[in-house]
């Protein structure tokens, strides 16, 4: 995998994405996507820098709702309840102290730095998603949510066996459901 092509890439995105978006919409598209999942178990993320904000959906979410931890380098995600107590983690995160509860989510909403139509996602280079949707995936239905604004589309973003495809794409401009872009191609 050429490792140059993802990081030149991901600095293009990231670049993208400072310009930003129009965050109302995007919060309005997110909450409508989230509406068919009422009761399950939501995973958002508290943002970092200048990512896409995806807390006004989660407060507006009817059902449990919970944060990602990270626990070490190279192991997928756990995930604690939200209550409102943060305390700084790994990587520049924020997230629920230890004695929160833990919870097995149905739907997550996976940050990132970039996508493109196929589903395919540019992270920060950590595979911190990748290794957690797949676990969690091997364990039943999960539905991977990405959250960007459109200006952080790639046109095709270099896959590796490891990747895990988003089902679905939220960004202020449209929702994109990759298999059916897929099936269009």
């Amino acid at each position: 995998m050429d490792t140059d092509l993802k990081s030149a890439l991901r600095q293009q995105a990231l670049a993208a994405r400072a310009a930003g978006g129009d965050a109302a919409e995007l919060t309005r598209r997110l909450i409508a996507a989230l509406a068919p999942h009422r009761g399950k178990v939501l995973a958002g993320y508290w943002p970092m820098r200048d990512e896409a904000d995806p807390r006004p959906a989660m407060e507006a979410h009817d059902g449990p709702v919970c944060l990602p931890v990270v626990t070490g380098p190279a192991r997928p995600l756990l995930f604690r309840t939200a209550d409102g107590r943060l305390e700084p983690g790994g990587f520049g995160t924020s997230h629920p102290p230890a004695d929160s509860a833990e919870l097995r989510p149905e739907v997550l909403i996976v940050p990132l730095a970039g996508f493109d139509r196929t589903g395919n996602r540019l992270g920060y280079g950590g595979g911190f998603y990748d290794r957690t949707l797949e676990s969690l995936r091997a364990a039943g239905p999960v539905l991977a949510i990405g959250l960007a604004y459109a200006v952080q589309e790639i046109r095709a973003i270099p896959a590796e066996p490891t990747d895990q495809v988003l089902d679905m794409i939220v960004t202020d401009r449209e929702v994109i459901l990759p298999q059916a872009e897929n099936r269009d191609a």
